[in-house]
């Protein structure tokens, strides 16, 4: 049998091992495999009206989605999808959304999370540091080319835009037949395979995946003596058609779970690999520490699981502009090639080509008798879609950064404040995929491997001190913080009001010539704060025993400074003092030399 992830600890559901093909179905697997499939079949009911809403929406937007909302739905390779979308606005919209996002929260080319934990923590340099290594190790991993994040983080973005749901599978890379070595996999599961629920307060914890493989591929990933007895014949003859599998993740009943154990009973989450053509399960059972899915919704409704995005927020205007546009194409069609009116008894058969020449076709003293059918005013249509795109930008954010593009004229002071204004008002949309979608869905799982993996530094005594020795607590310590460039534009003020201050206060010095109002700043405080959230490494500052040093260092200087400064004049006060009492205008001191 192929070796597991690292992150799935298997131990057999049963006393008895398998007995390859044609192995006997104990009770146990057979209470599993129903309770699965039953919970399967509530959440396809659950989300059959959300399932027709995505498939109108990629119908106008994301044609190559089409008909994948569905169990079992089923497309044949290179099928045509387009027929149904006539404008290609919300598409554009889409492909700039996807921009904008991942700009705004998950931008490459910078650090757009950190880590950082408890007060007790962070006073300690060497957790700082610690946590530091940890997150540039995250963002060296994720973007090796192996793991092949950022195209597979695309597909999220382009999912959320267009139906508000987006799933990331991330897993130990699998080199067995690829080789490049140890490292993350980030696979973008497509809406249609995935059906997700909630625990009770709100959090995505459990997934039933449903997905199809070929016979062959089904023996890579489990092995030949678990393929199902149905799928044996499919595998003699090569059979490249697809059967369904489900993959179930869900926490693990209270009954069952021990921490302390060390096969799949100490793991969290319960996983399980189901056959659908033969009922019987892919591996035995086995676990995970820390959720593998990281699931991201854009915008949920009272009572509801699944999220809503853009697209179906701005659905209506979606519809109403490819009907528009179809209307203007006719309208269009007509102007160039339009409808000719004549009377019952007129001129037939007129020809149409380039200078030909219609008798008939006025009378004798000039006047027409062949007329054009009025197509109306095309001009109309135009501004009813243009009013249908704006609303379609807006939604998609696309309106917002058109801005510095419209007025390249702009001031520094002015795009300061429109990033600022842009900030505030994308984040109430785009902010919640760092808290469901990275914070707690992505990094956590990353983490989790990465330690699996032995990739991770040793942590520093205070972090162990603090986890206990165990590494589920020591996960537990670490927080994600957002330092993408949307948490920069909300976090920005901060920053510019303490400069702002410092300028205000140097005038008030200048004026007054009293440099006391500047203690009313606490610079040992604030330059710290403001290093983080300038993005500054830990690396490039101080530590705290190199600044005191170097004060000390300061004031020793200038001390000397000051002494050194001091004896052209102490030399003239003594020379001064030694010539009076010479000339006897000063008595000299009893007791001692004079001086």
């Amino acid at each position: 049998m192929p070796n597991a992830s690292s992150t799935e600890l298997t131990a057999y559901a049963d006393p008895s091992p398998p007995a390859g093909i044609g192995r006997m179905i104990s009770d146990r697997e057979q209470a599993i495999i129903i309770g699965i499939l039953r919970e399967f079949q509530q959440y396809q009911t659950r989300r059959a009206m959300f399932a027709m809403q995505w498939e109108e929406a990629a119908q106008l937007i994301l044609p190559t989605a089409r008909n994948t909302f569905f169990y079992q739905s089923y497309n044949t390779p290179g099928l045509k999808k387009t027929q149904q979308q006539v404008d290609a606005t919300g598409a554009l919209a889409l492909h700039r959304f996807c921009a904008i996002a991942d700009s705004l929260v998950t931008p490459r080319g910078m650090r757009w999370h950190g880590l950082t934990a408890d007060d007790y923590i962070l006073k300690d340099r060497q957790s700082r540091l610690w946590l530091e290594r940890m997150n540039m190790q995250l963002f060296k991993m994720r973007y090796a080319a192996r793991a092949n994040f950022a195209a597979q983080n695309y597909n999220n973005w382009q999912s959320l835009g267009a139906f508000g749901n987006a799933t990331m599978f991330v897993d130990e890379f699998d080199d067995r037949w690829h080789g490049g070595g140890r490292g993350l996999r980030y696979k973008s599961l497509p809406l249609g395979e995935t059906y997700f629920g909630e625990n009770h307060q709100g959090k995505v914890d459990r997934m039933i995946r449903w997905f199809r493989l070929a016979p062959y591929q089904a023996v890579q990933k489990w092995g030949r003596e678990w393929l199902p007895e149905a799928l044996v014949g499919p595998l003699q003859q090569d059979s490249q058609w697809r059967y369904n599998f489900l993959h179930c993740v869900r926490p693990r009943d209270e009954s069952e779970y021990d921490p302390d154990a060390l096969d799949h009973r100490g793991m969290p989450f319960t996983s399980y690999y189901v056959s659908i053509e033969g009922r019987c399960l892919m591996q035995p059972e086995s676990g995970y520490r820390t959720f593998p899915f990281a699931v991201s919704r854009y915008d949920q409704a009272p009572g509801e699981v699944e999220g809503r995005g853009p697209a179906q927020i701005v659905l209506p205007s979606l519809k109403t502009l490819n009907a528009q546009k179809a209307v203007f194409l006719k309208q269009g069609h007509r102007g160039a090639d339009p409808v000719l009116l004549i009377a019952d008894d007129g001129l037939v058969g007129m020809d149409l080509r380039p200078g030909a020449q219609n008798k008939g076709g006025v009378t004798a003293d000039g006047k027409p008798l062949v007329h054009t059918l009025p197509t109306g005013d095309i001009k109309i249509s135009l501004e009813m879609m243009q009013e249908e795109r704006g609303i379609t930008d807006d939604v998609f954010l696309v309106s917002l950064f058109k801005v510095l593009s419209e007025h390249p004229d702009m001031t520094a002071t002015q795009v300061i404040q429109l990033v600022n204004e842009k900030g505030m008002l994308v984040a109430p949309t785009l902010g919640r995929q760092h808290t469901e979608y990275v914070g707690s869905g992505l990094v956590p799982r990353e983490i989790d491997l990465l330690f699996e993996m032995g990739m991770v530094d040793r942590p520093p005594p205070r972090l162990v001190e603090a986890a206990g020795g165990k590494r589920s607590n020591l996960l537990s310590l670490l927080e994600v913080t957002d330092t993408s460039p949307l948490s920069q534009m909300a976090q920005s003020g901060e920053v510019a009001g303490f400069f702002r201050m410092l300028e205000q206060l140097r005038e008030v010095v200048n004026v007054t010539q009293n440099p006391g109002y500047l203690d009313r700043l606490d610079f040992d405080a604030a330059i710290p704060e403001i290093a983080r959230n300038q993005l500054v490494p830990e690396r490039w500052l101080a530590d705290d025993d190199k600044v005191a040093a170097l004060q000390q260092e300061r004031a020793k200087a200038a001390a000397q400074k000051q002494a050194t400064d001091a004896l052209p004049a102490q030399a003239a006060i003594i020379k001064a003092r030694a010539v009076a009492m010479k000339s006897g205008a000063l008595e000299q001191p009893q007791g001692g030399p004079p001086g």
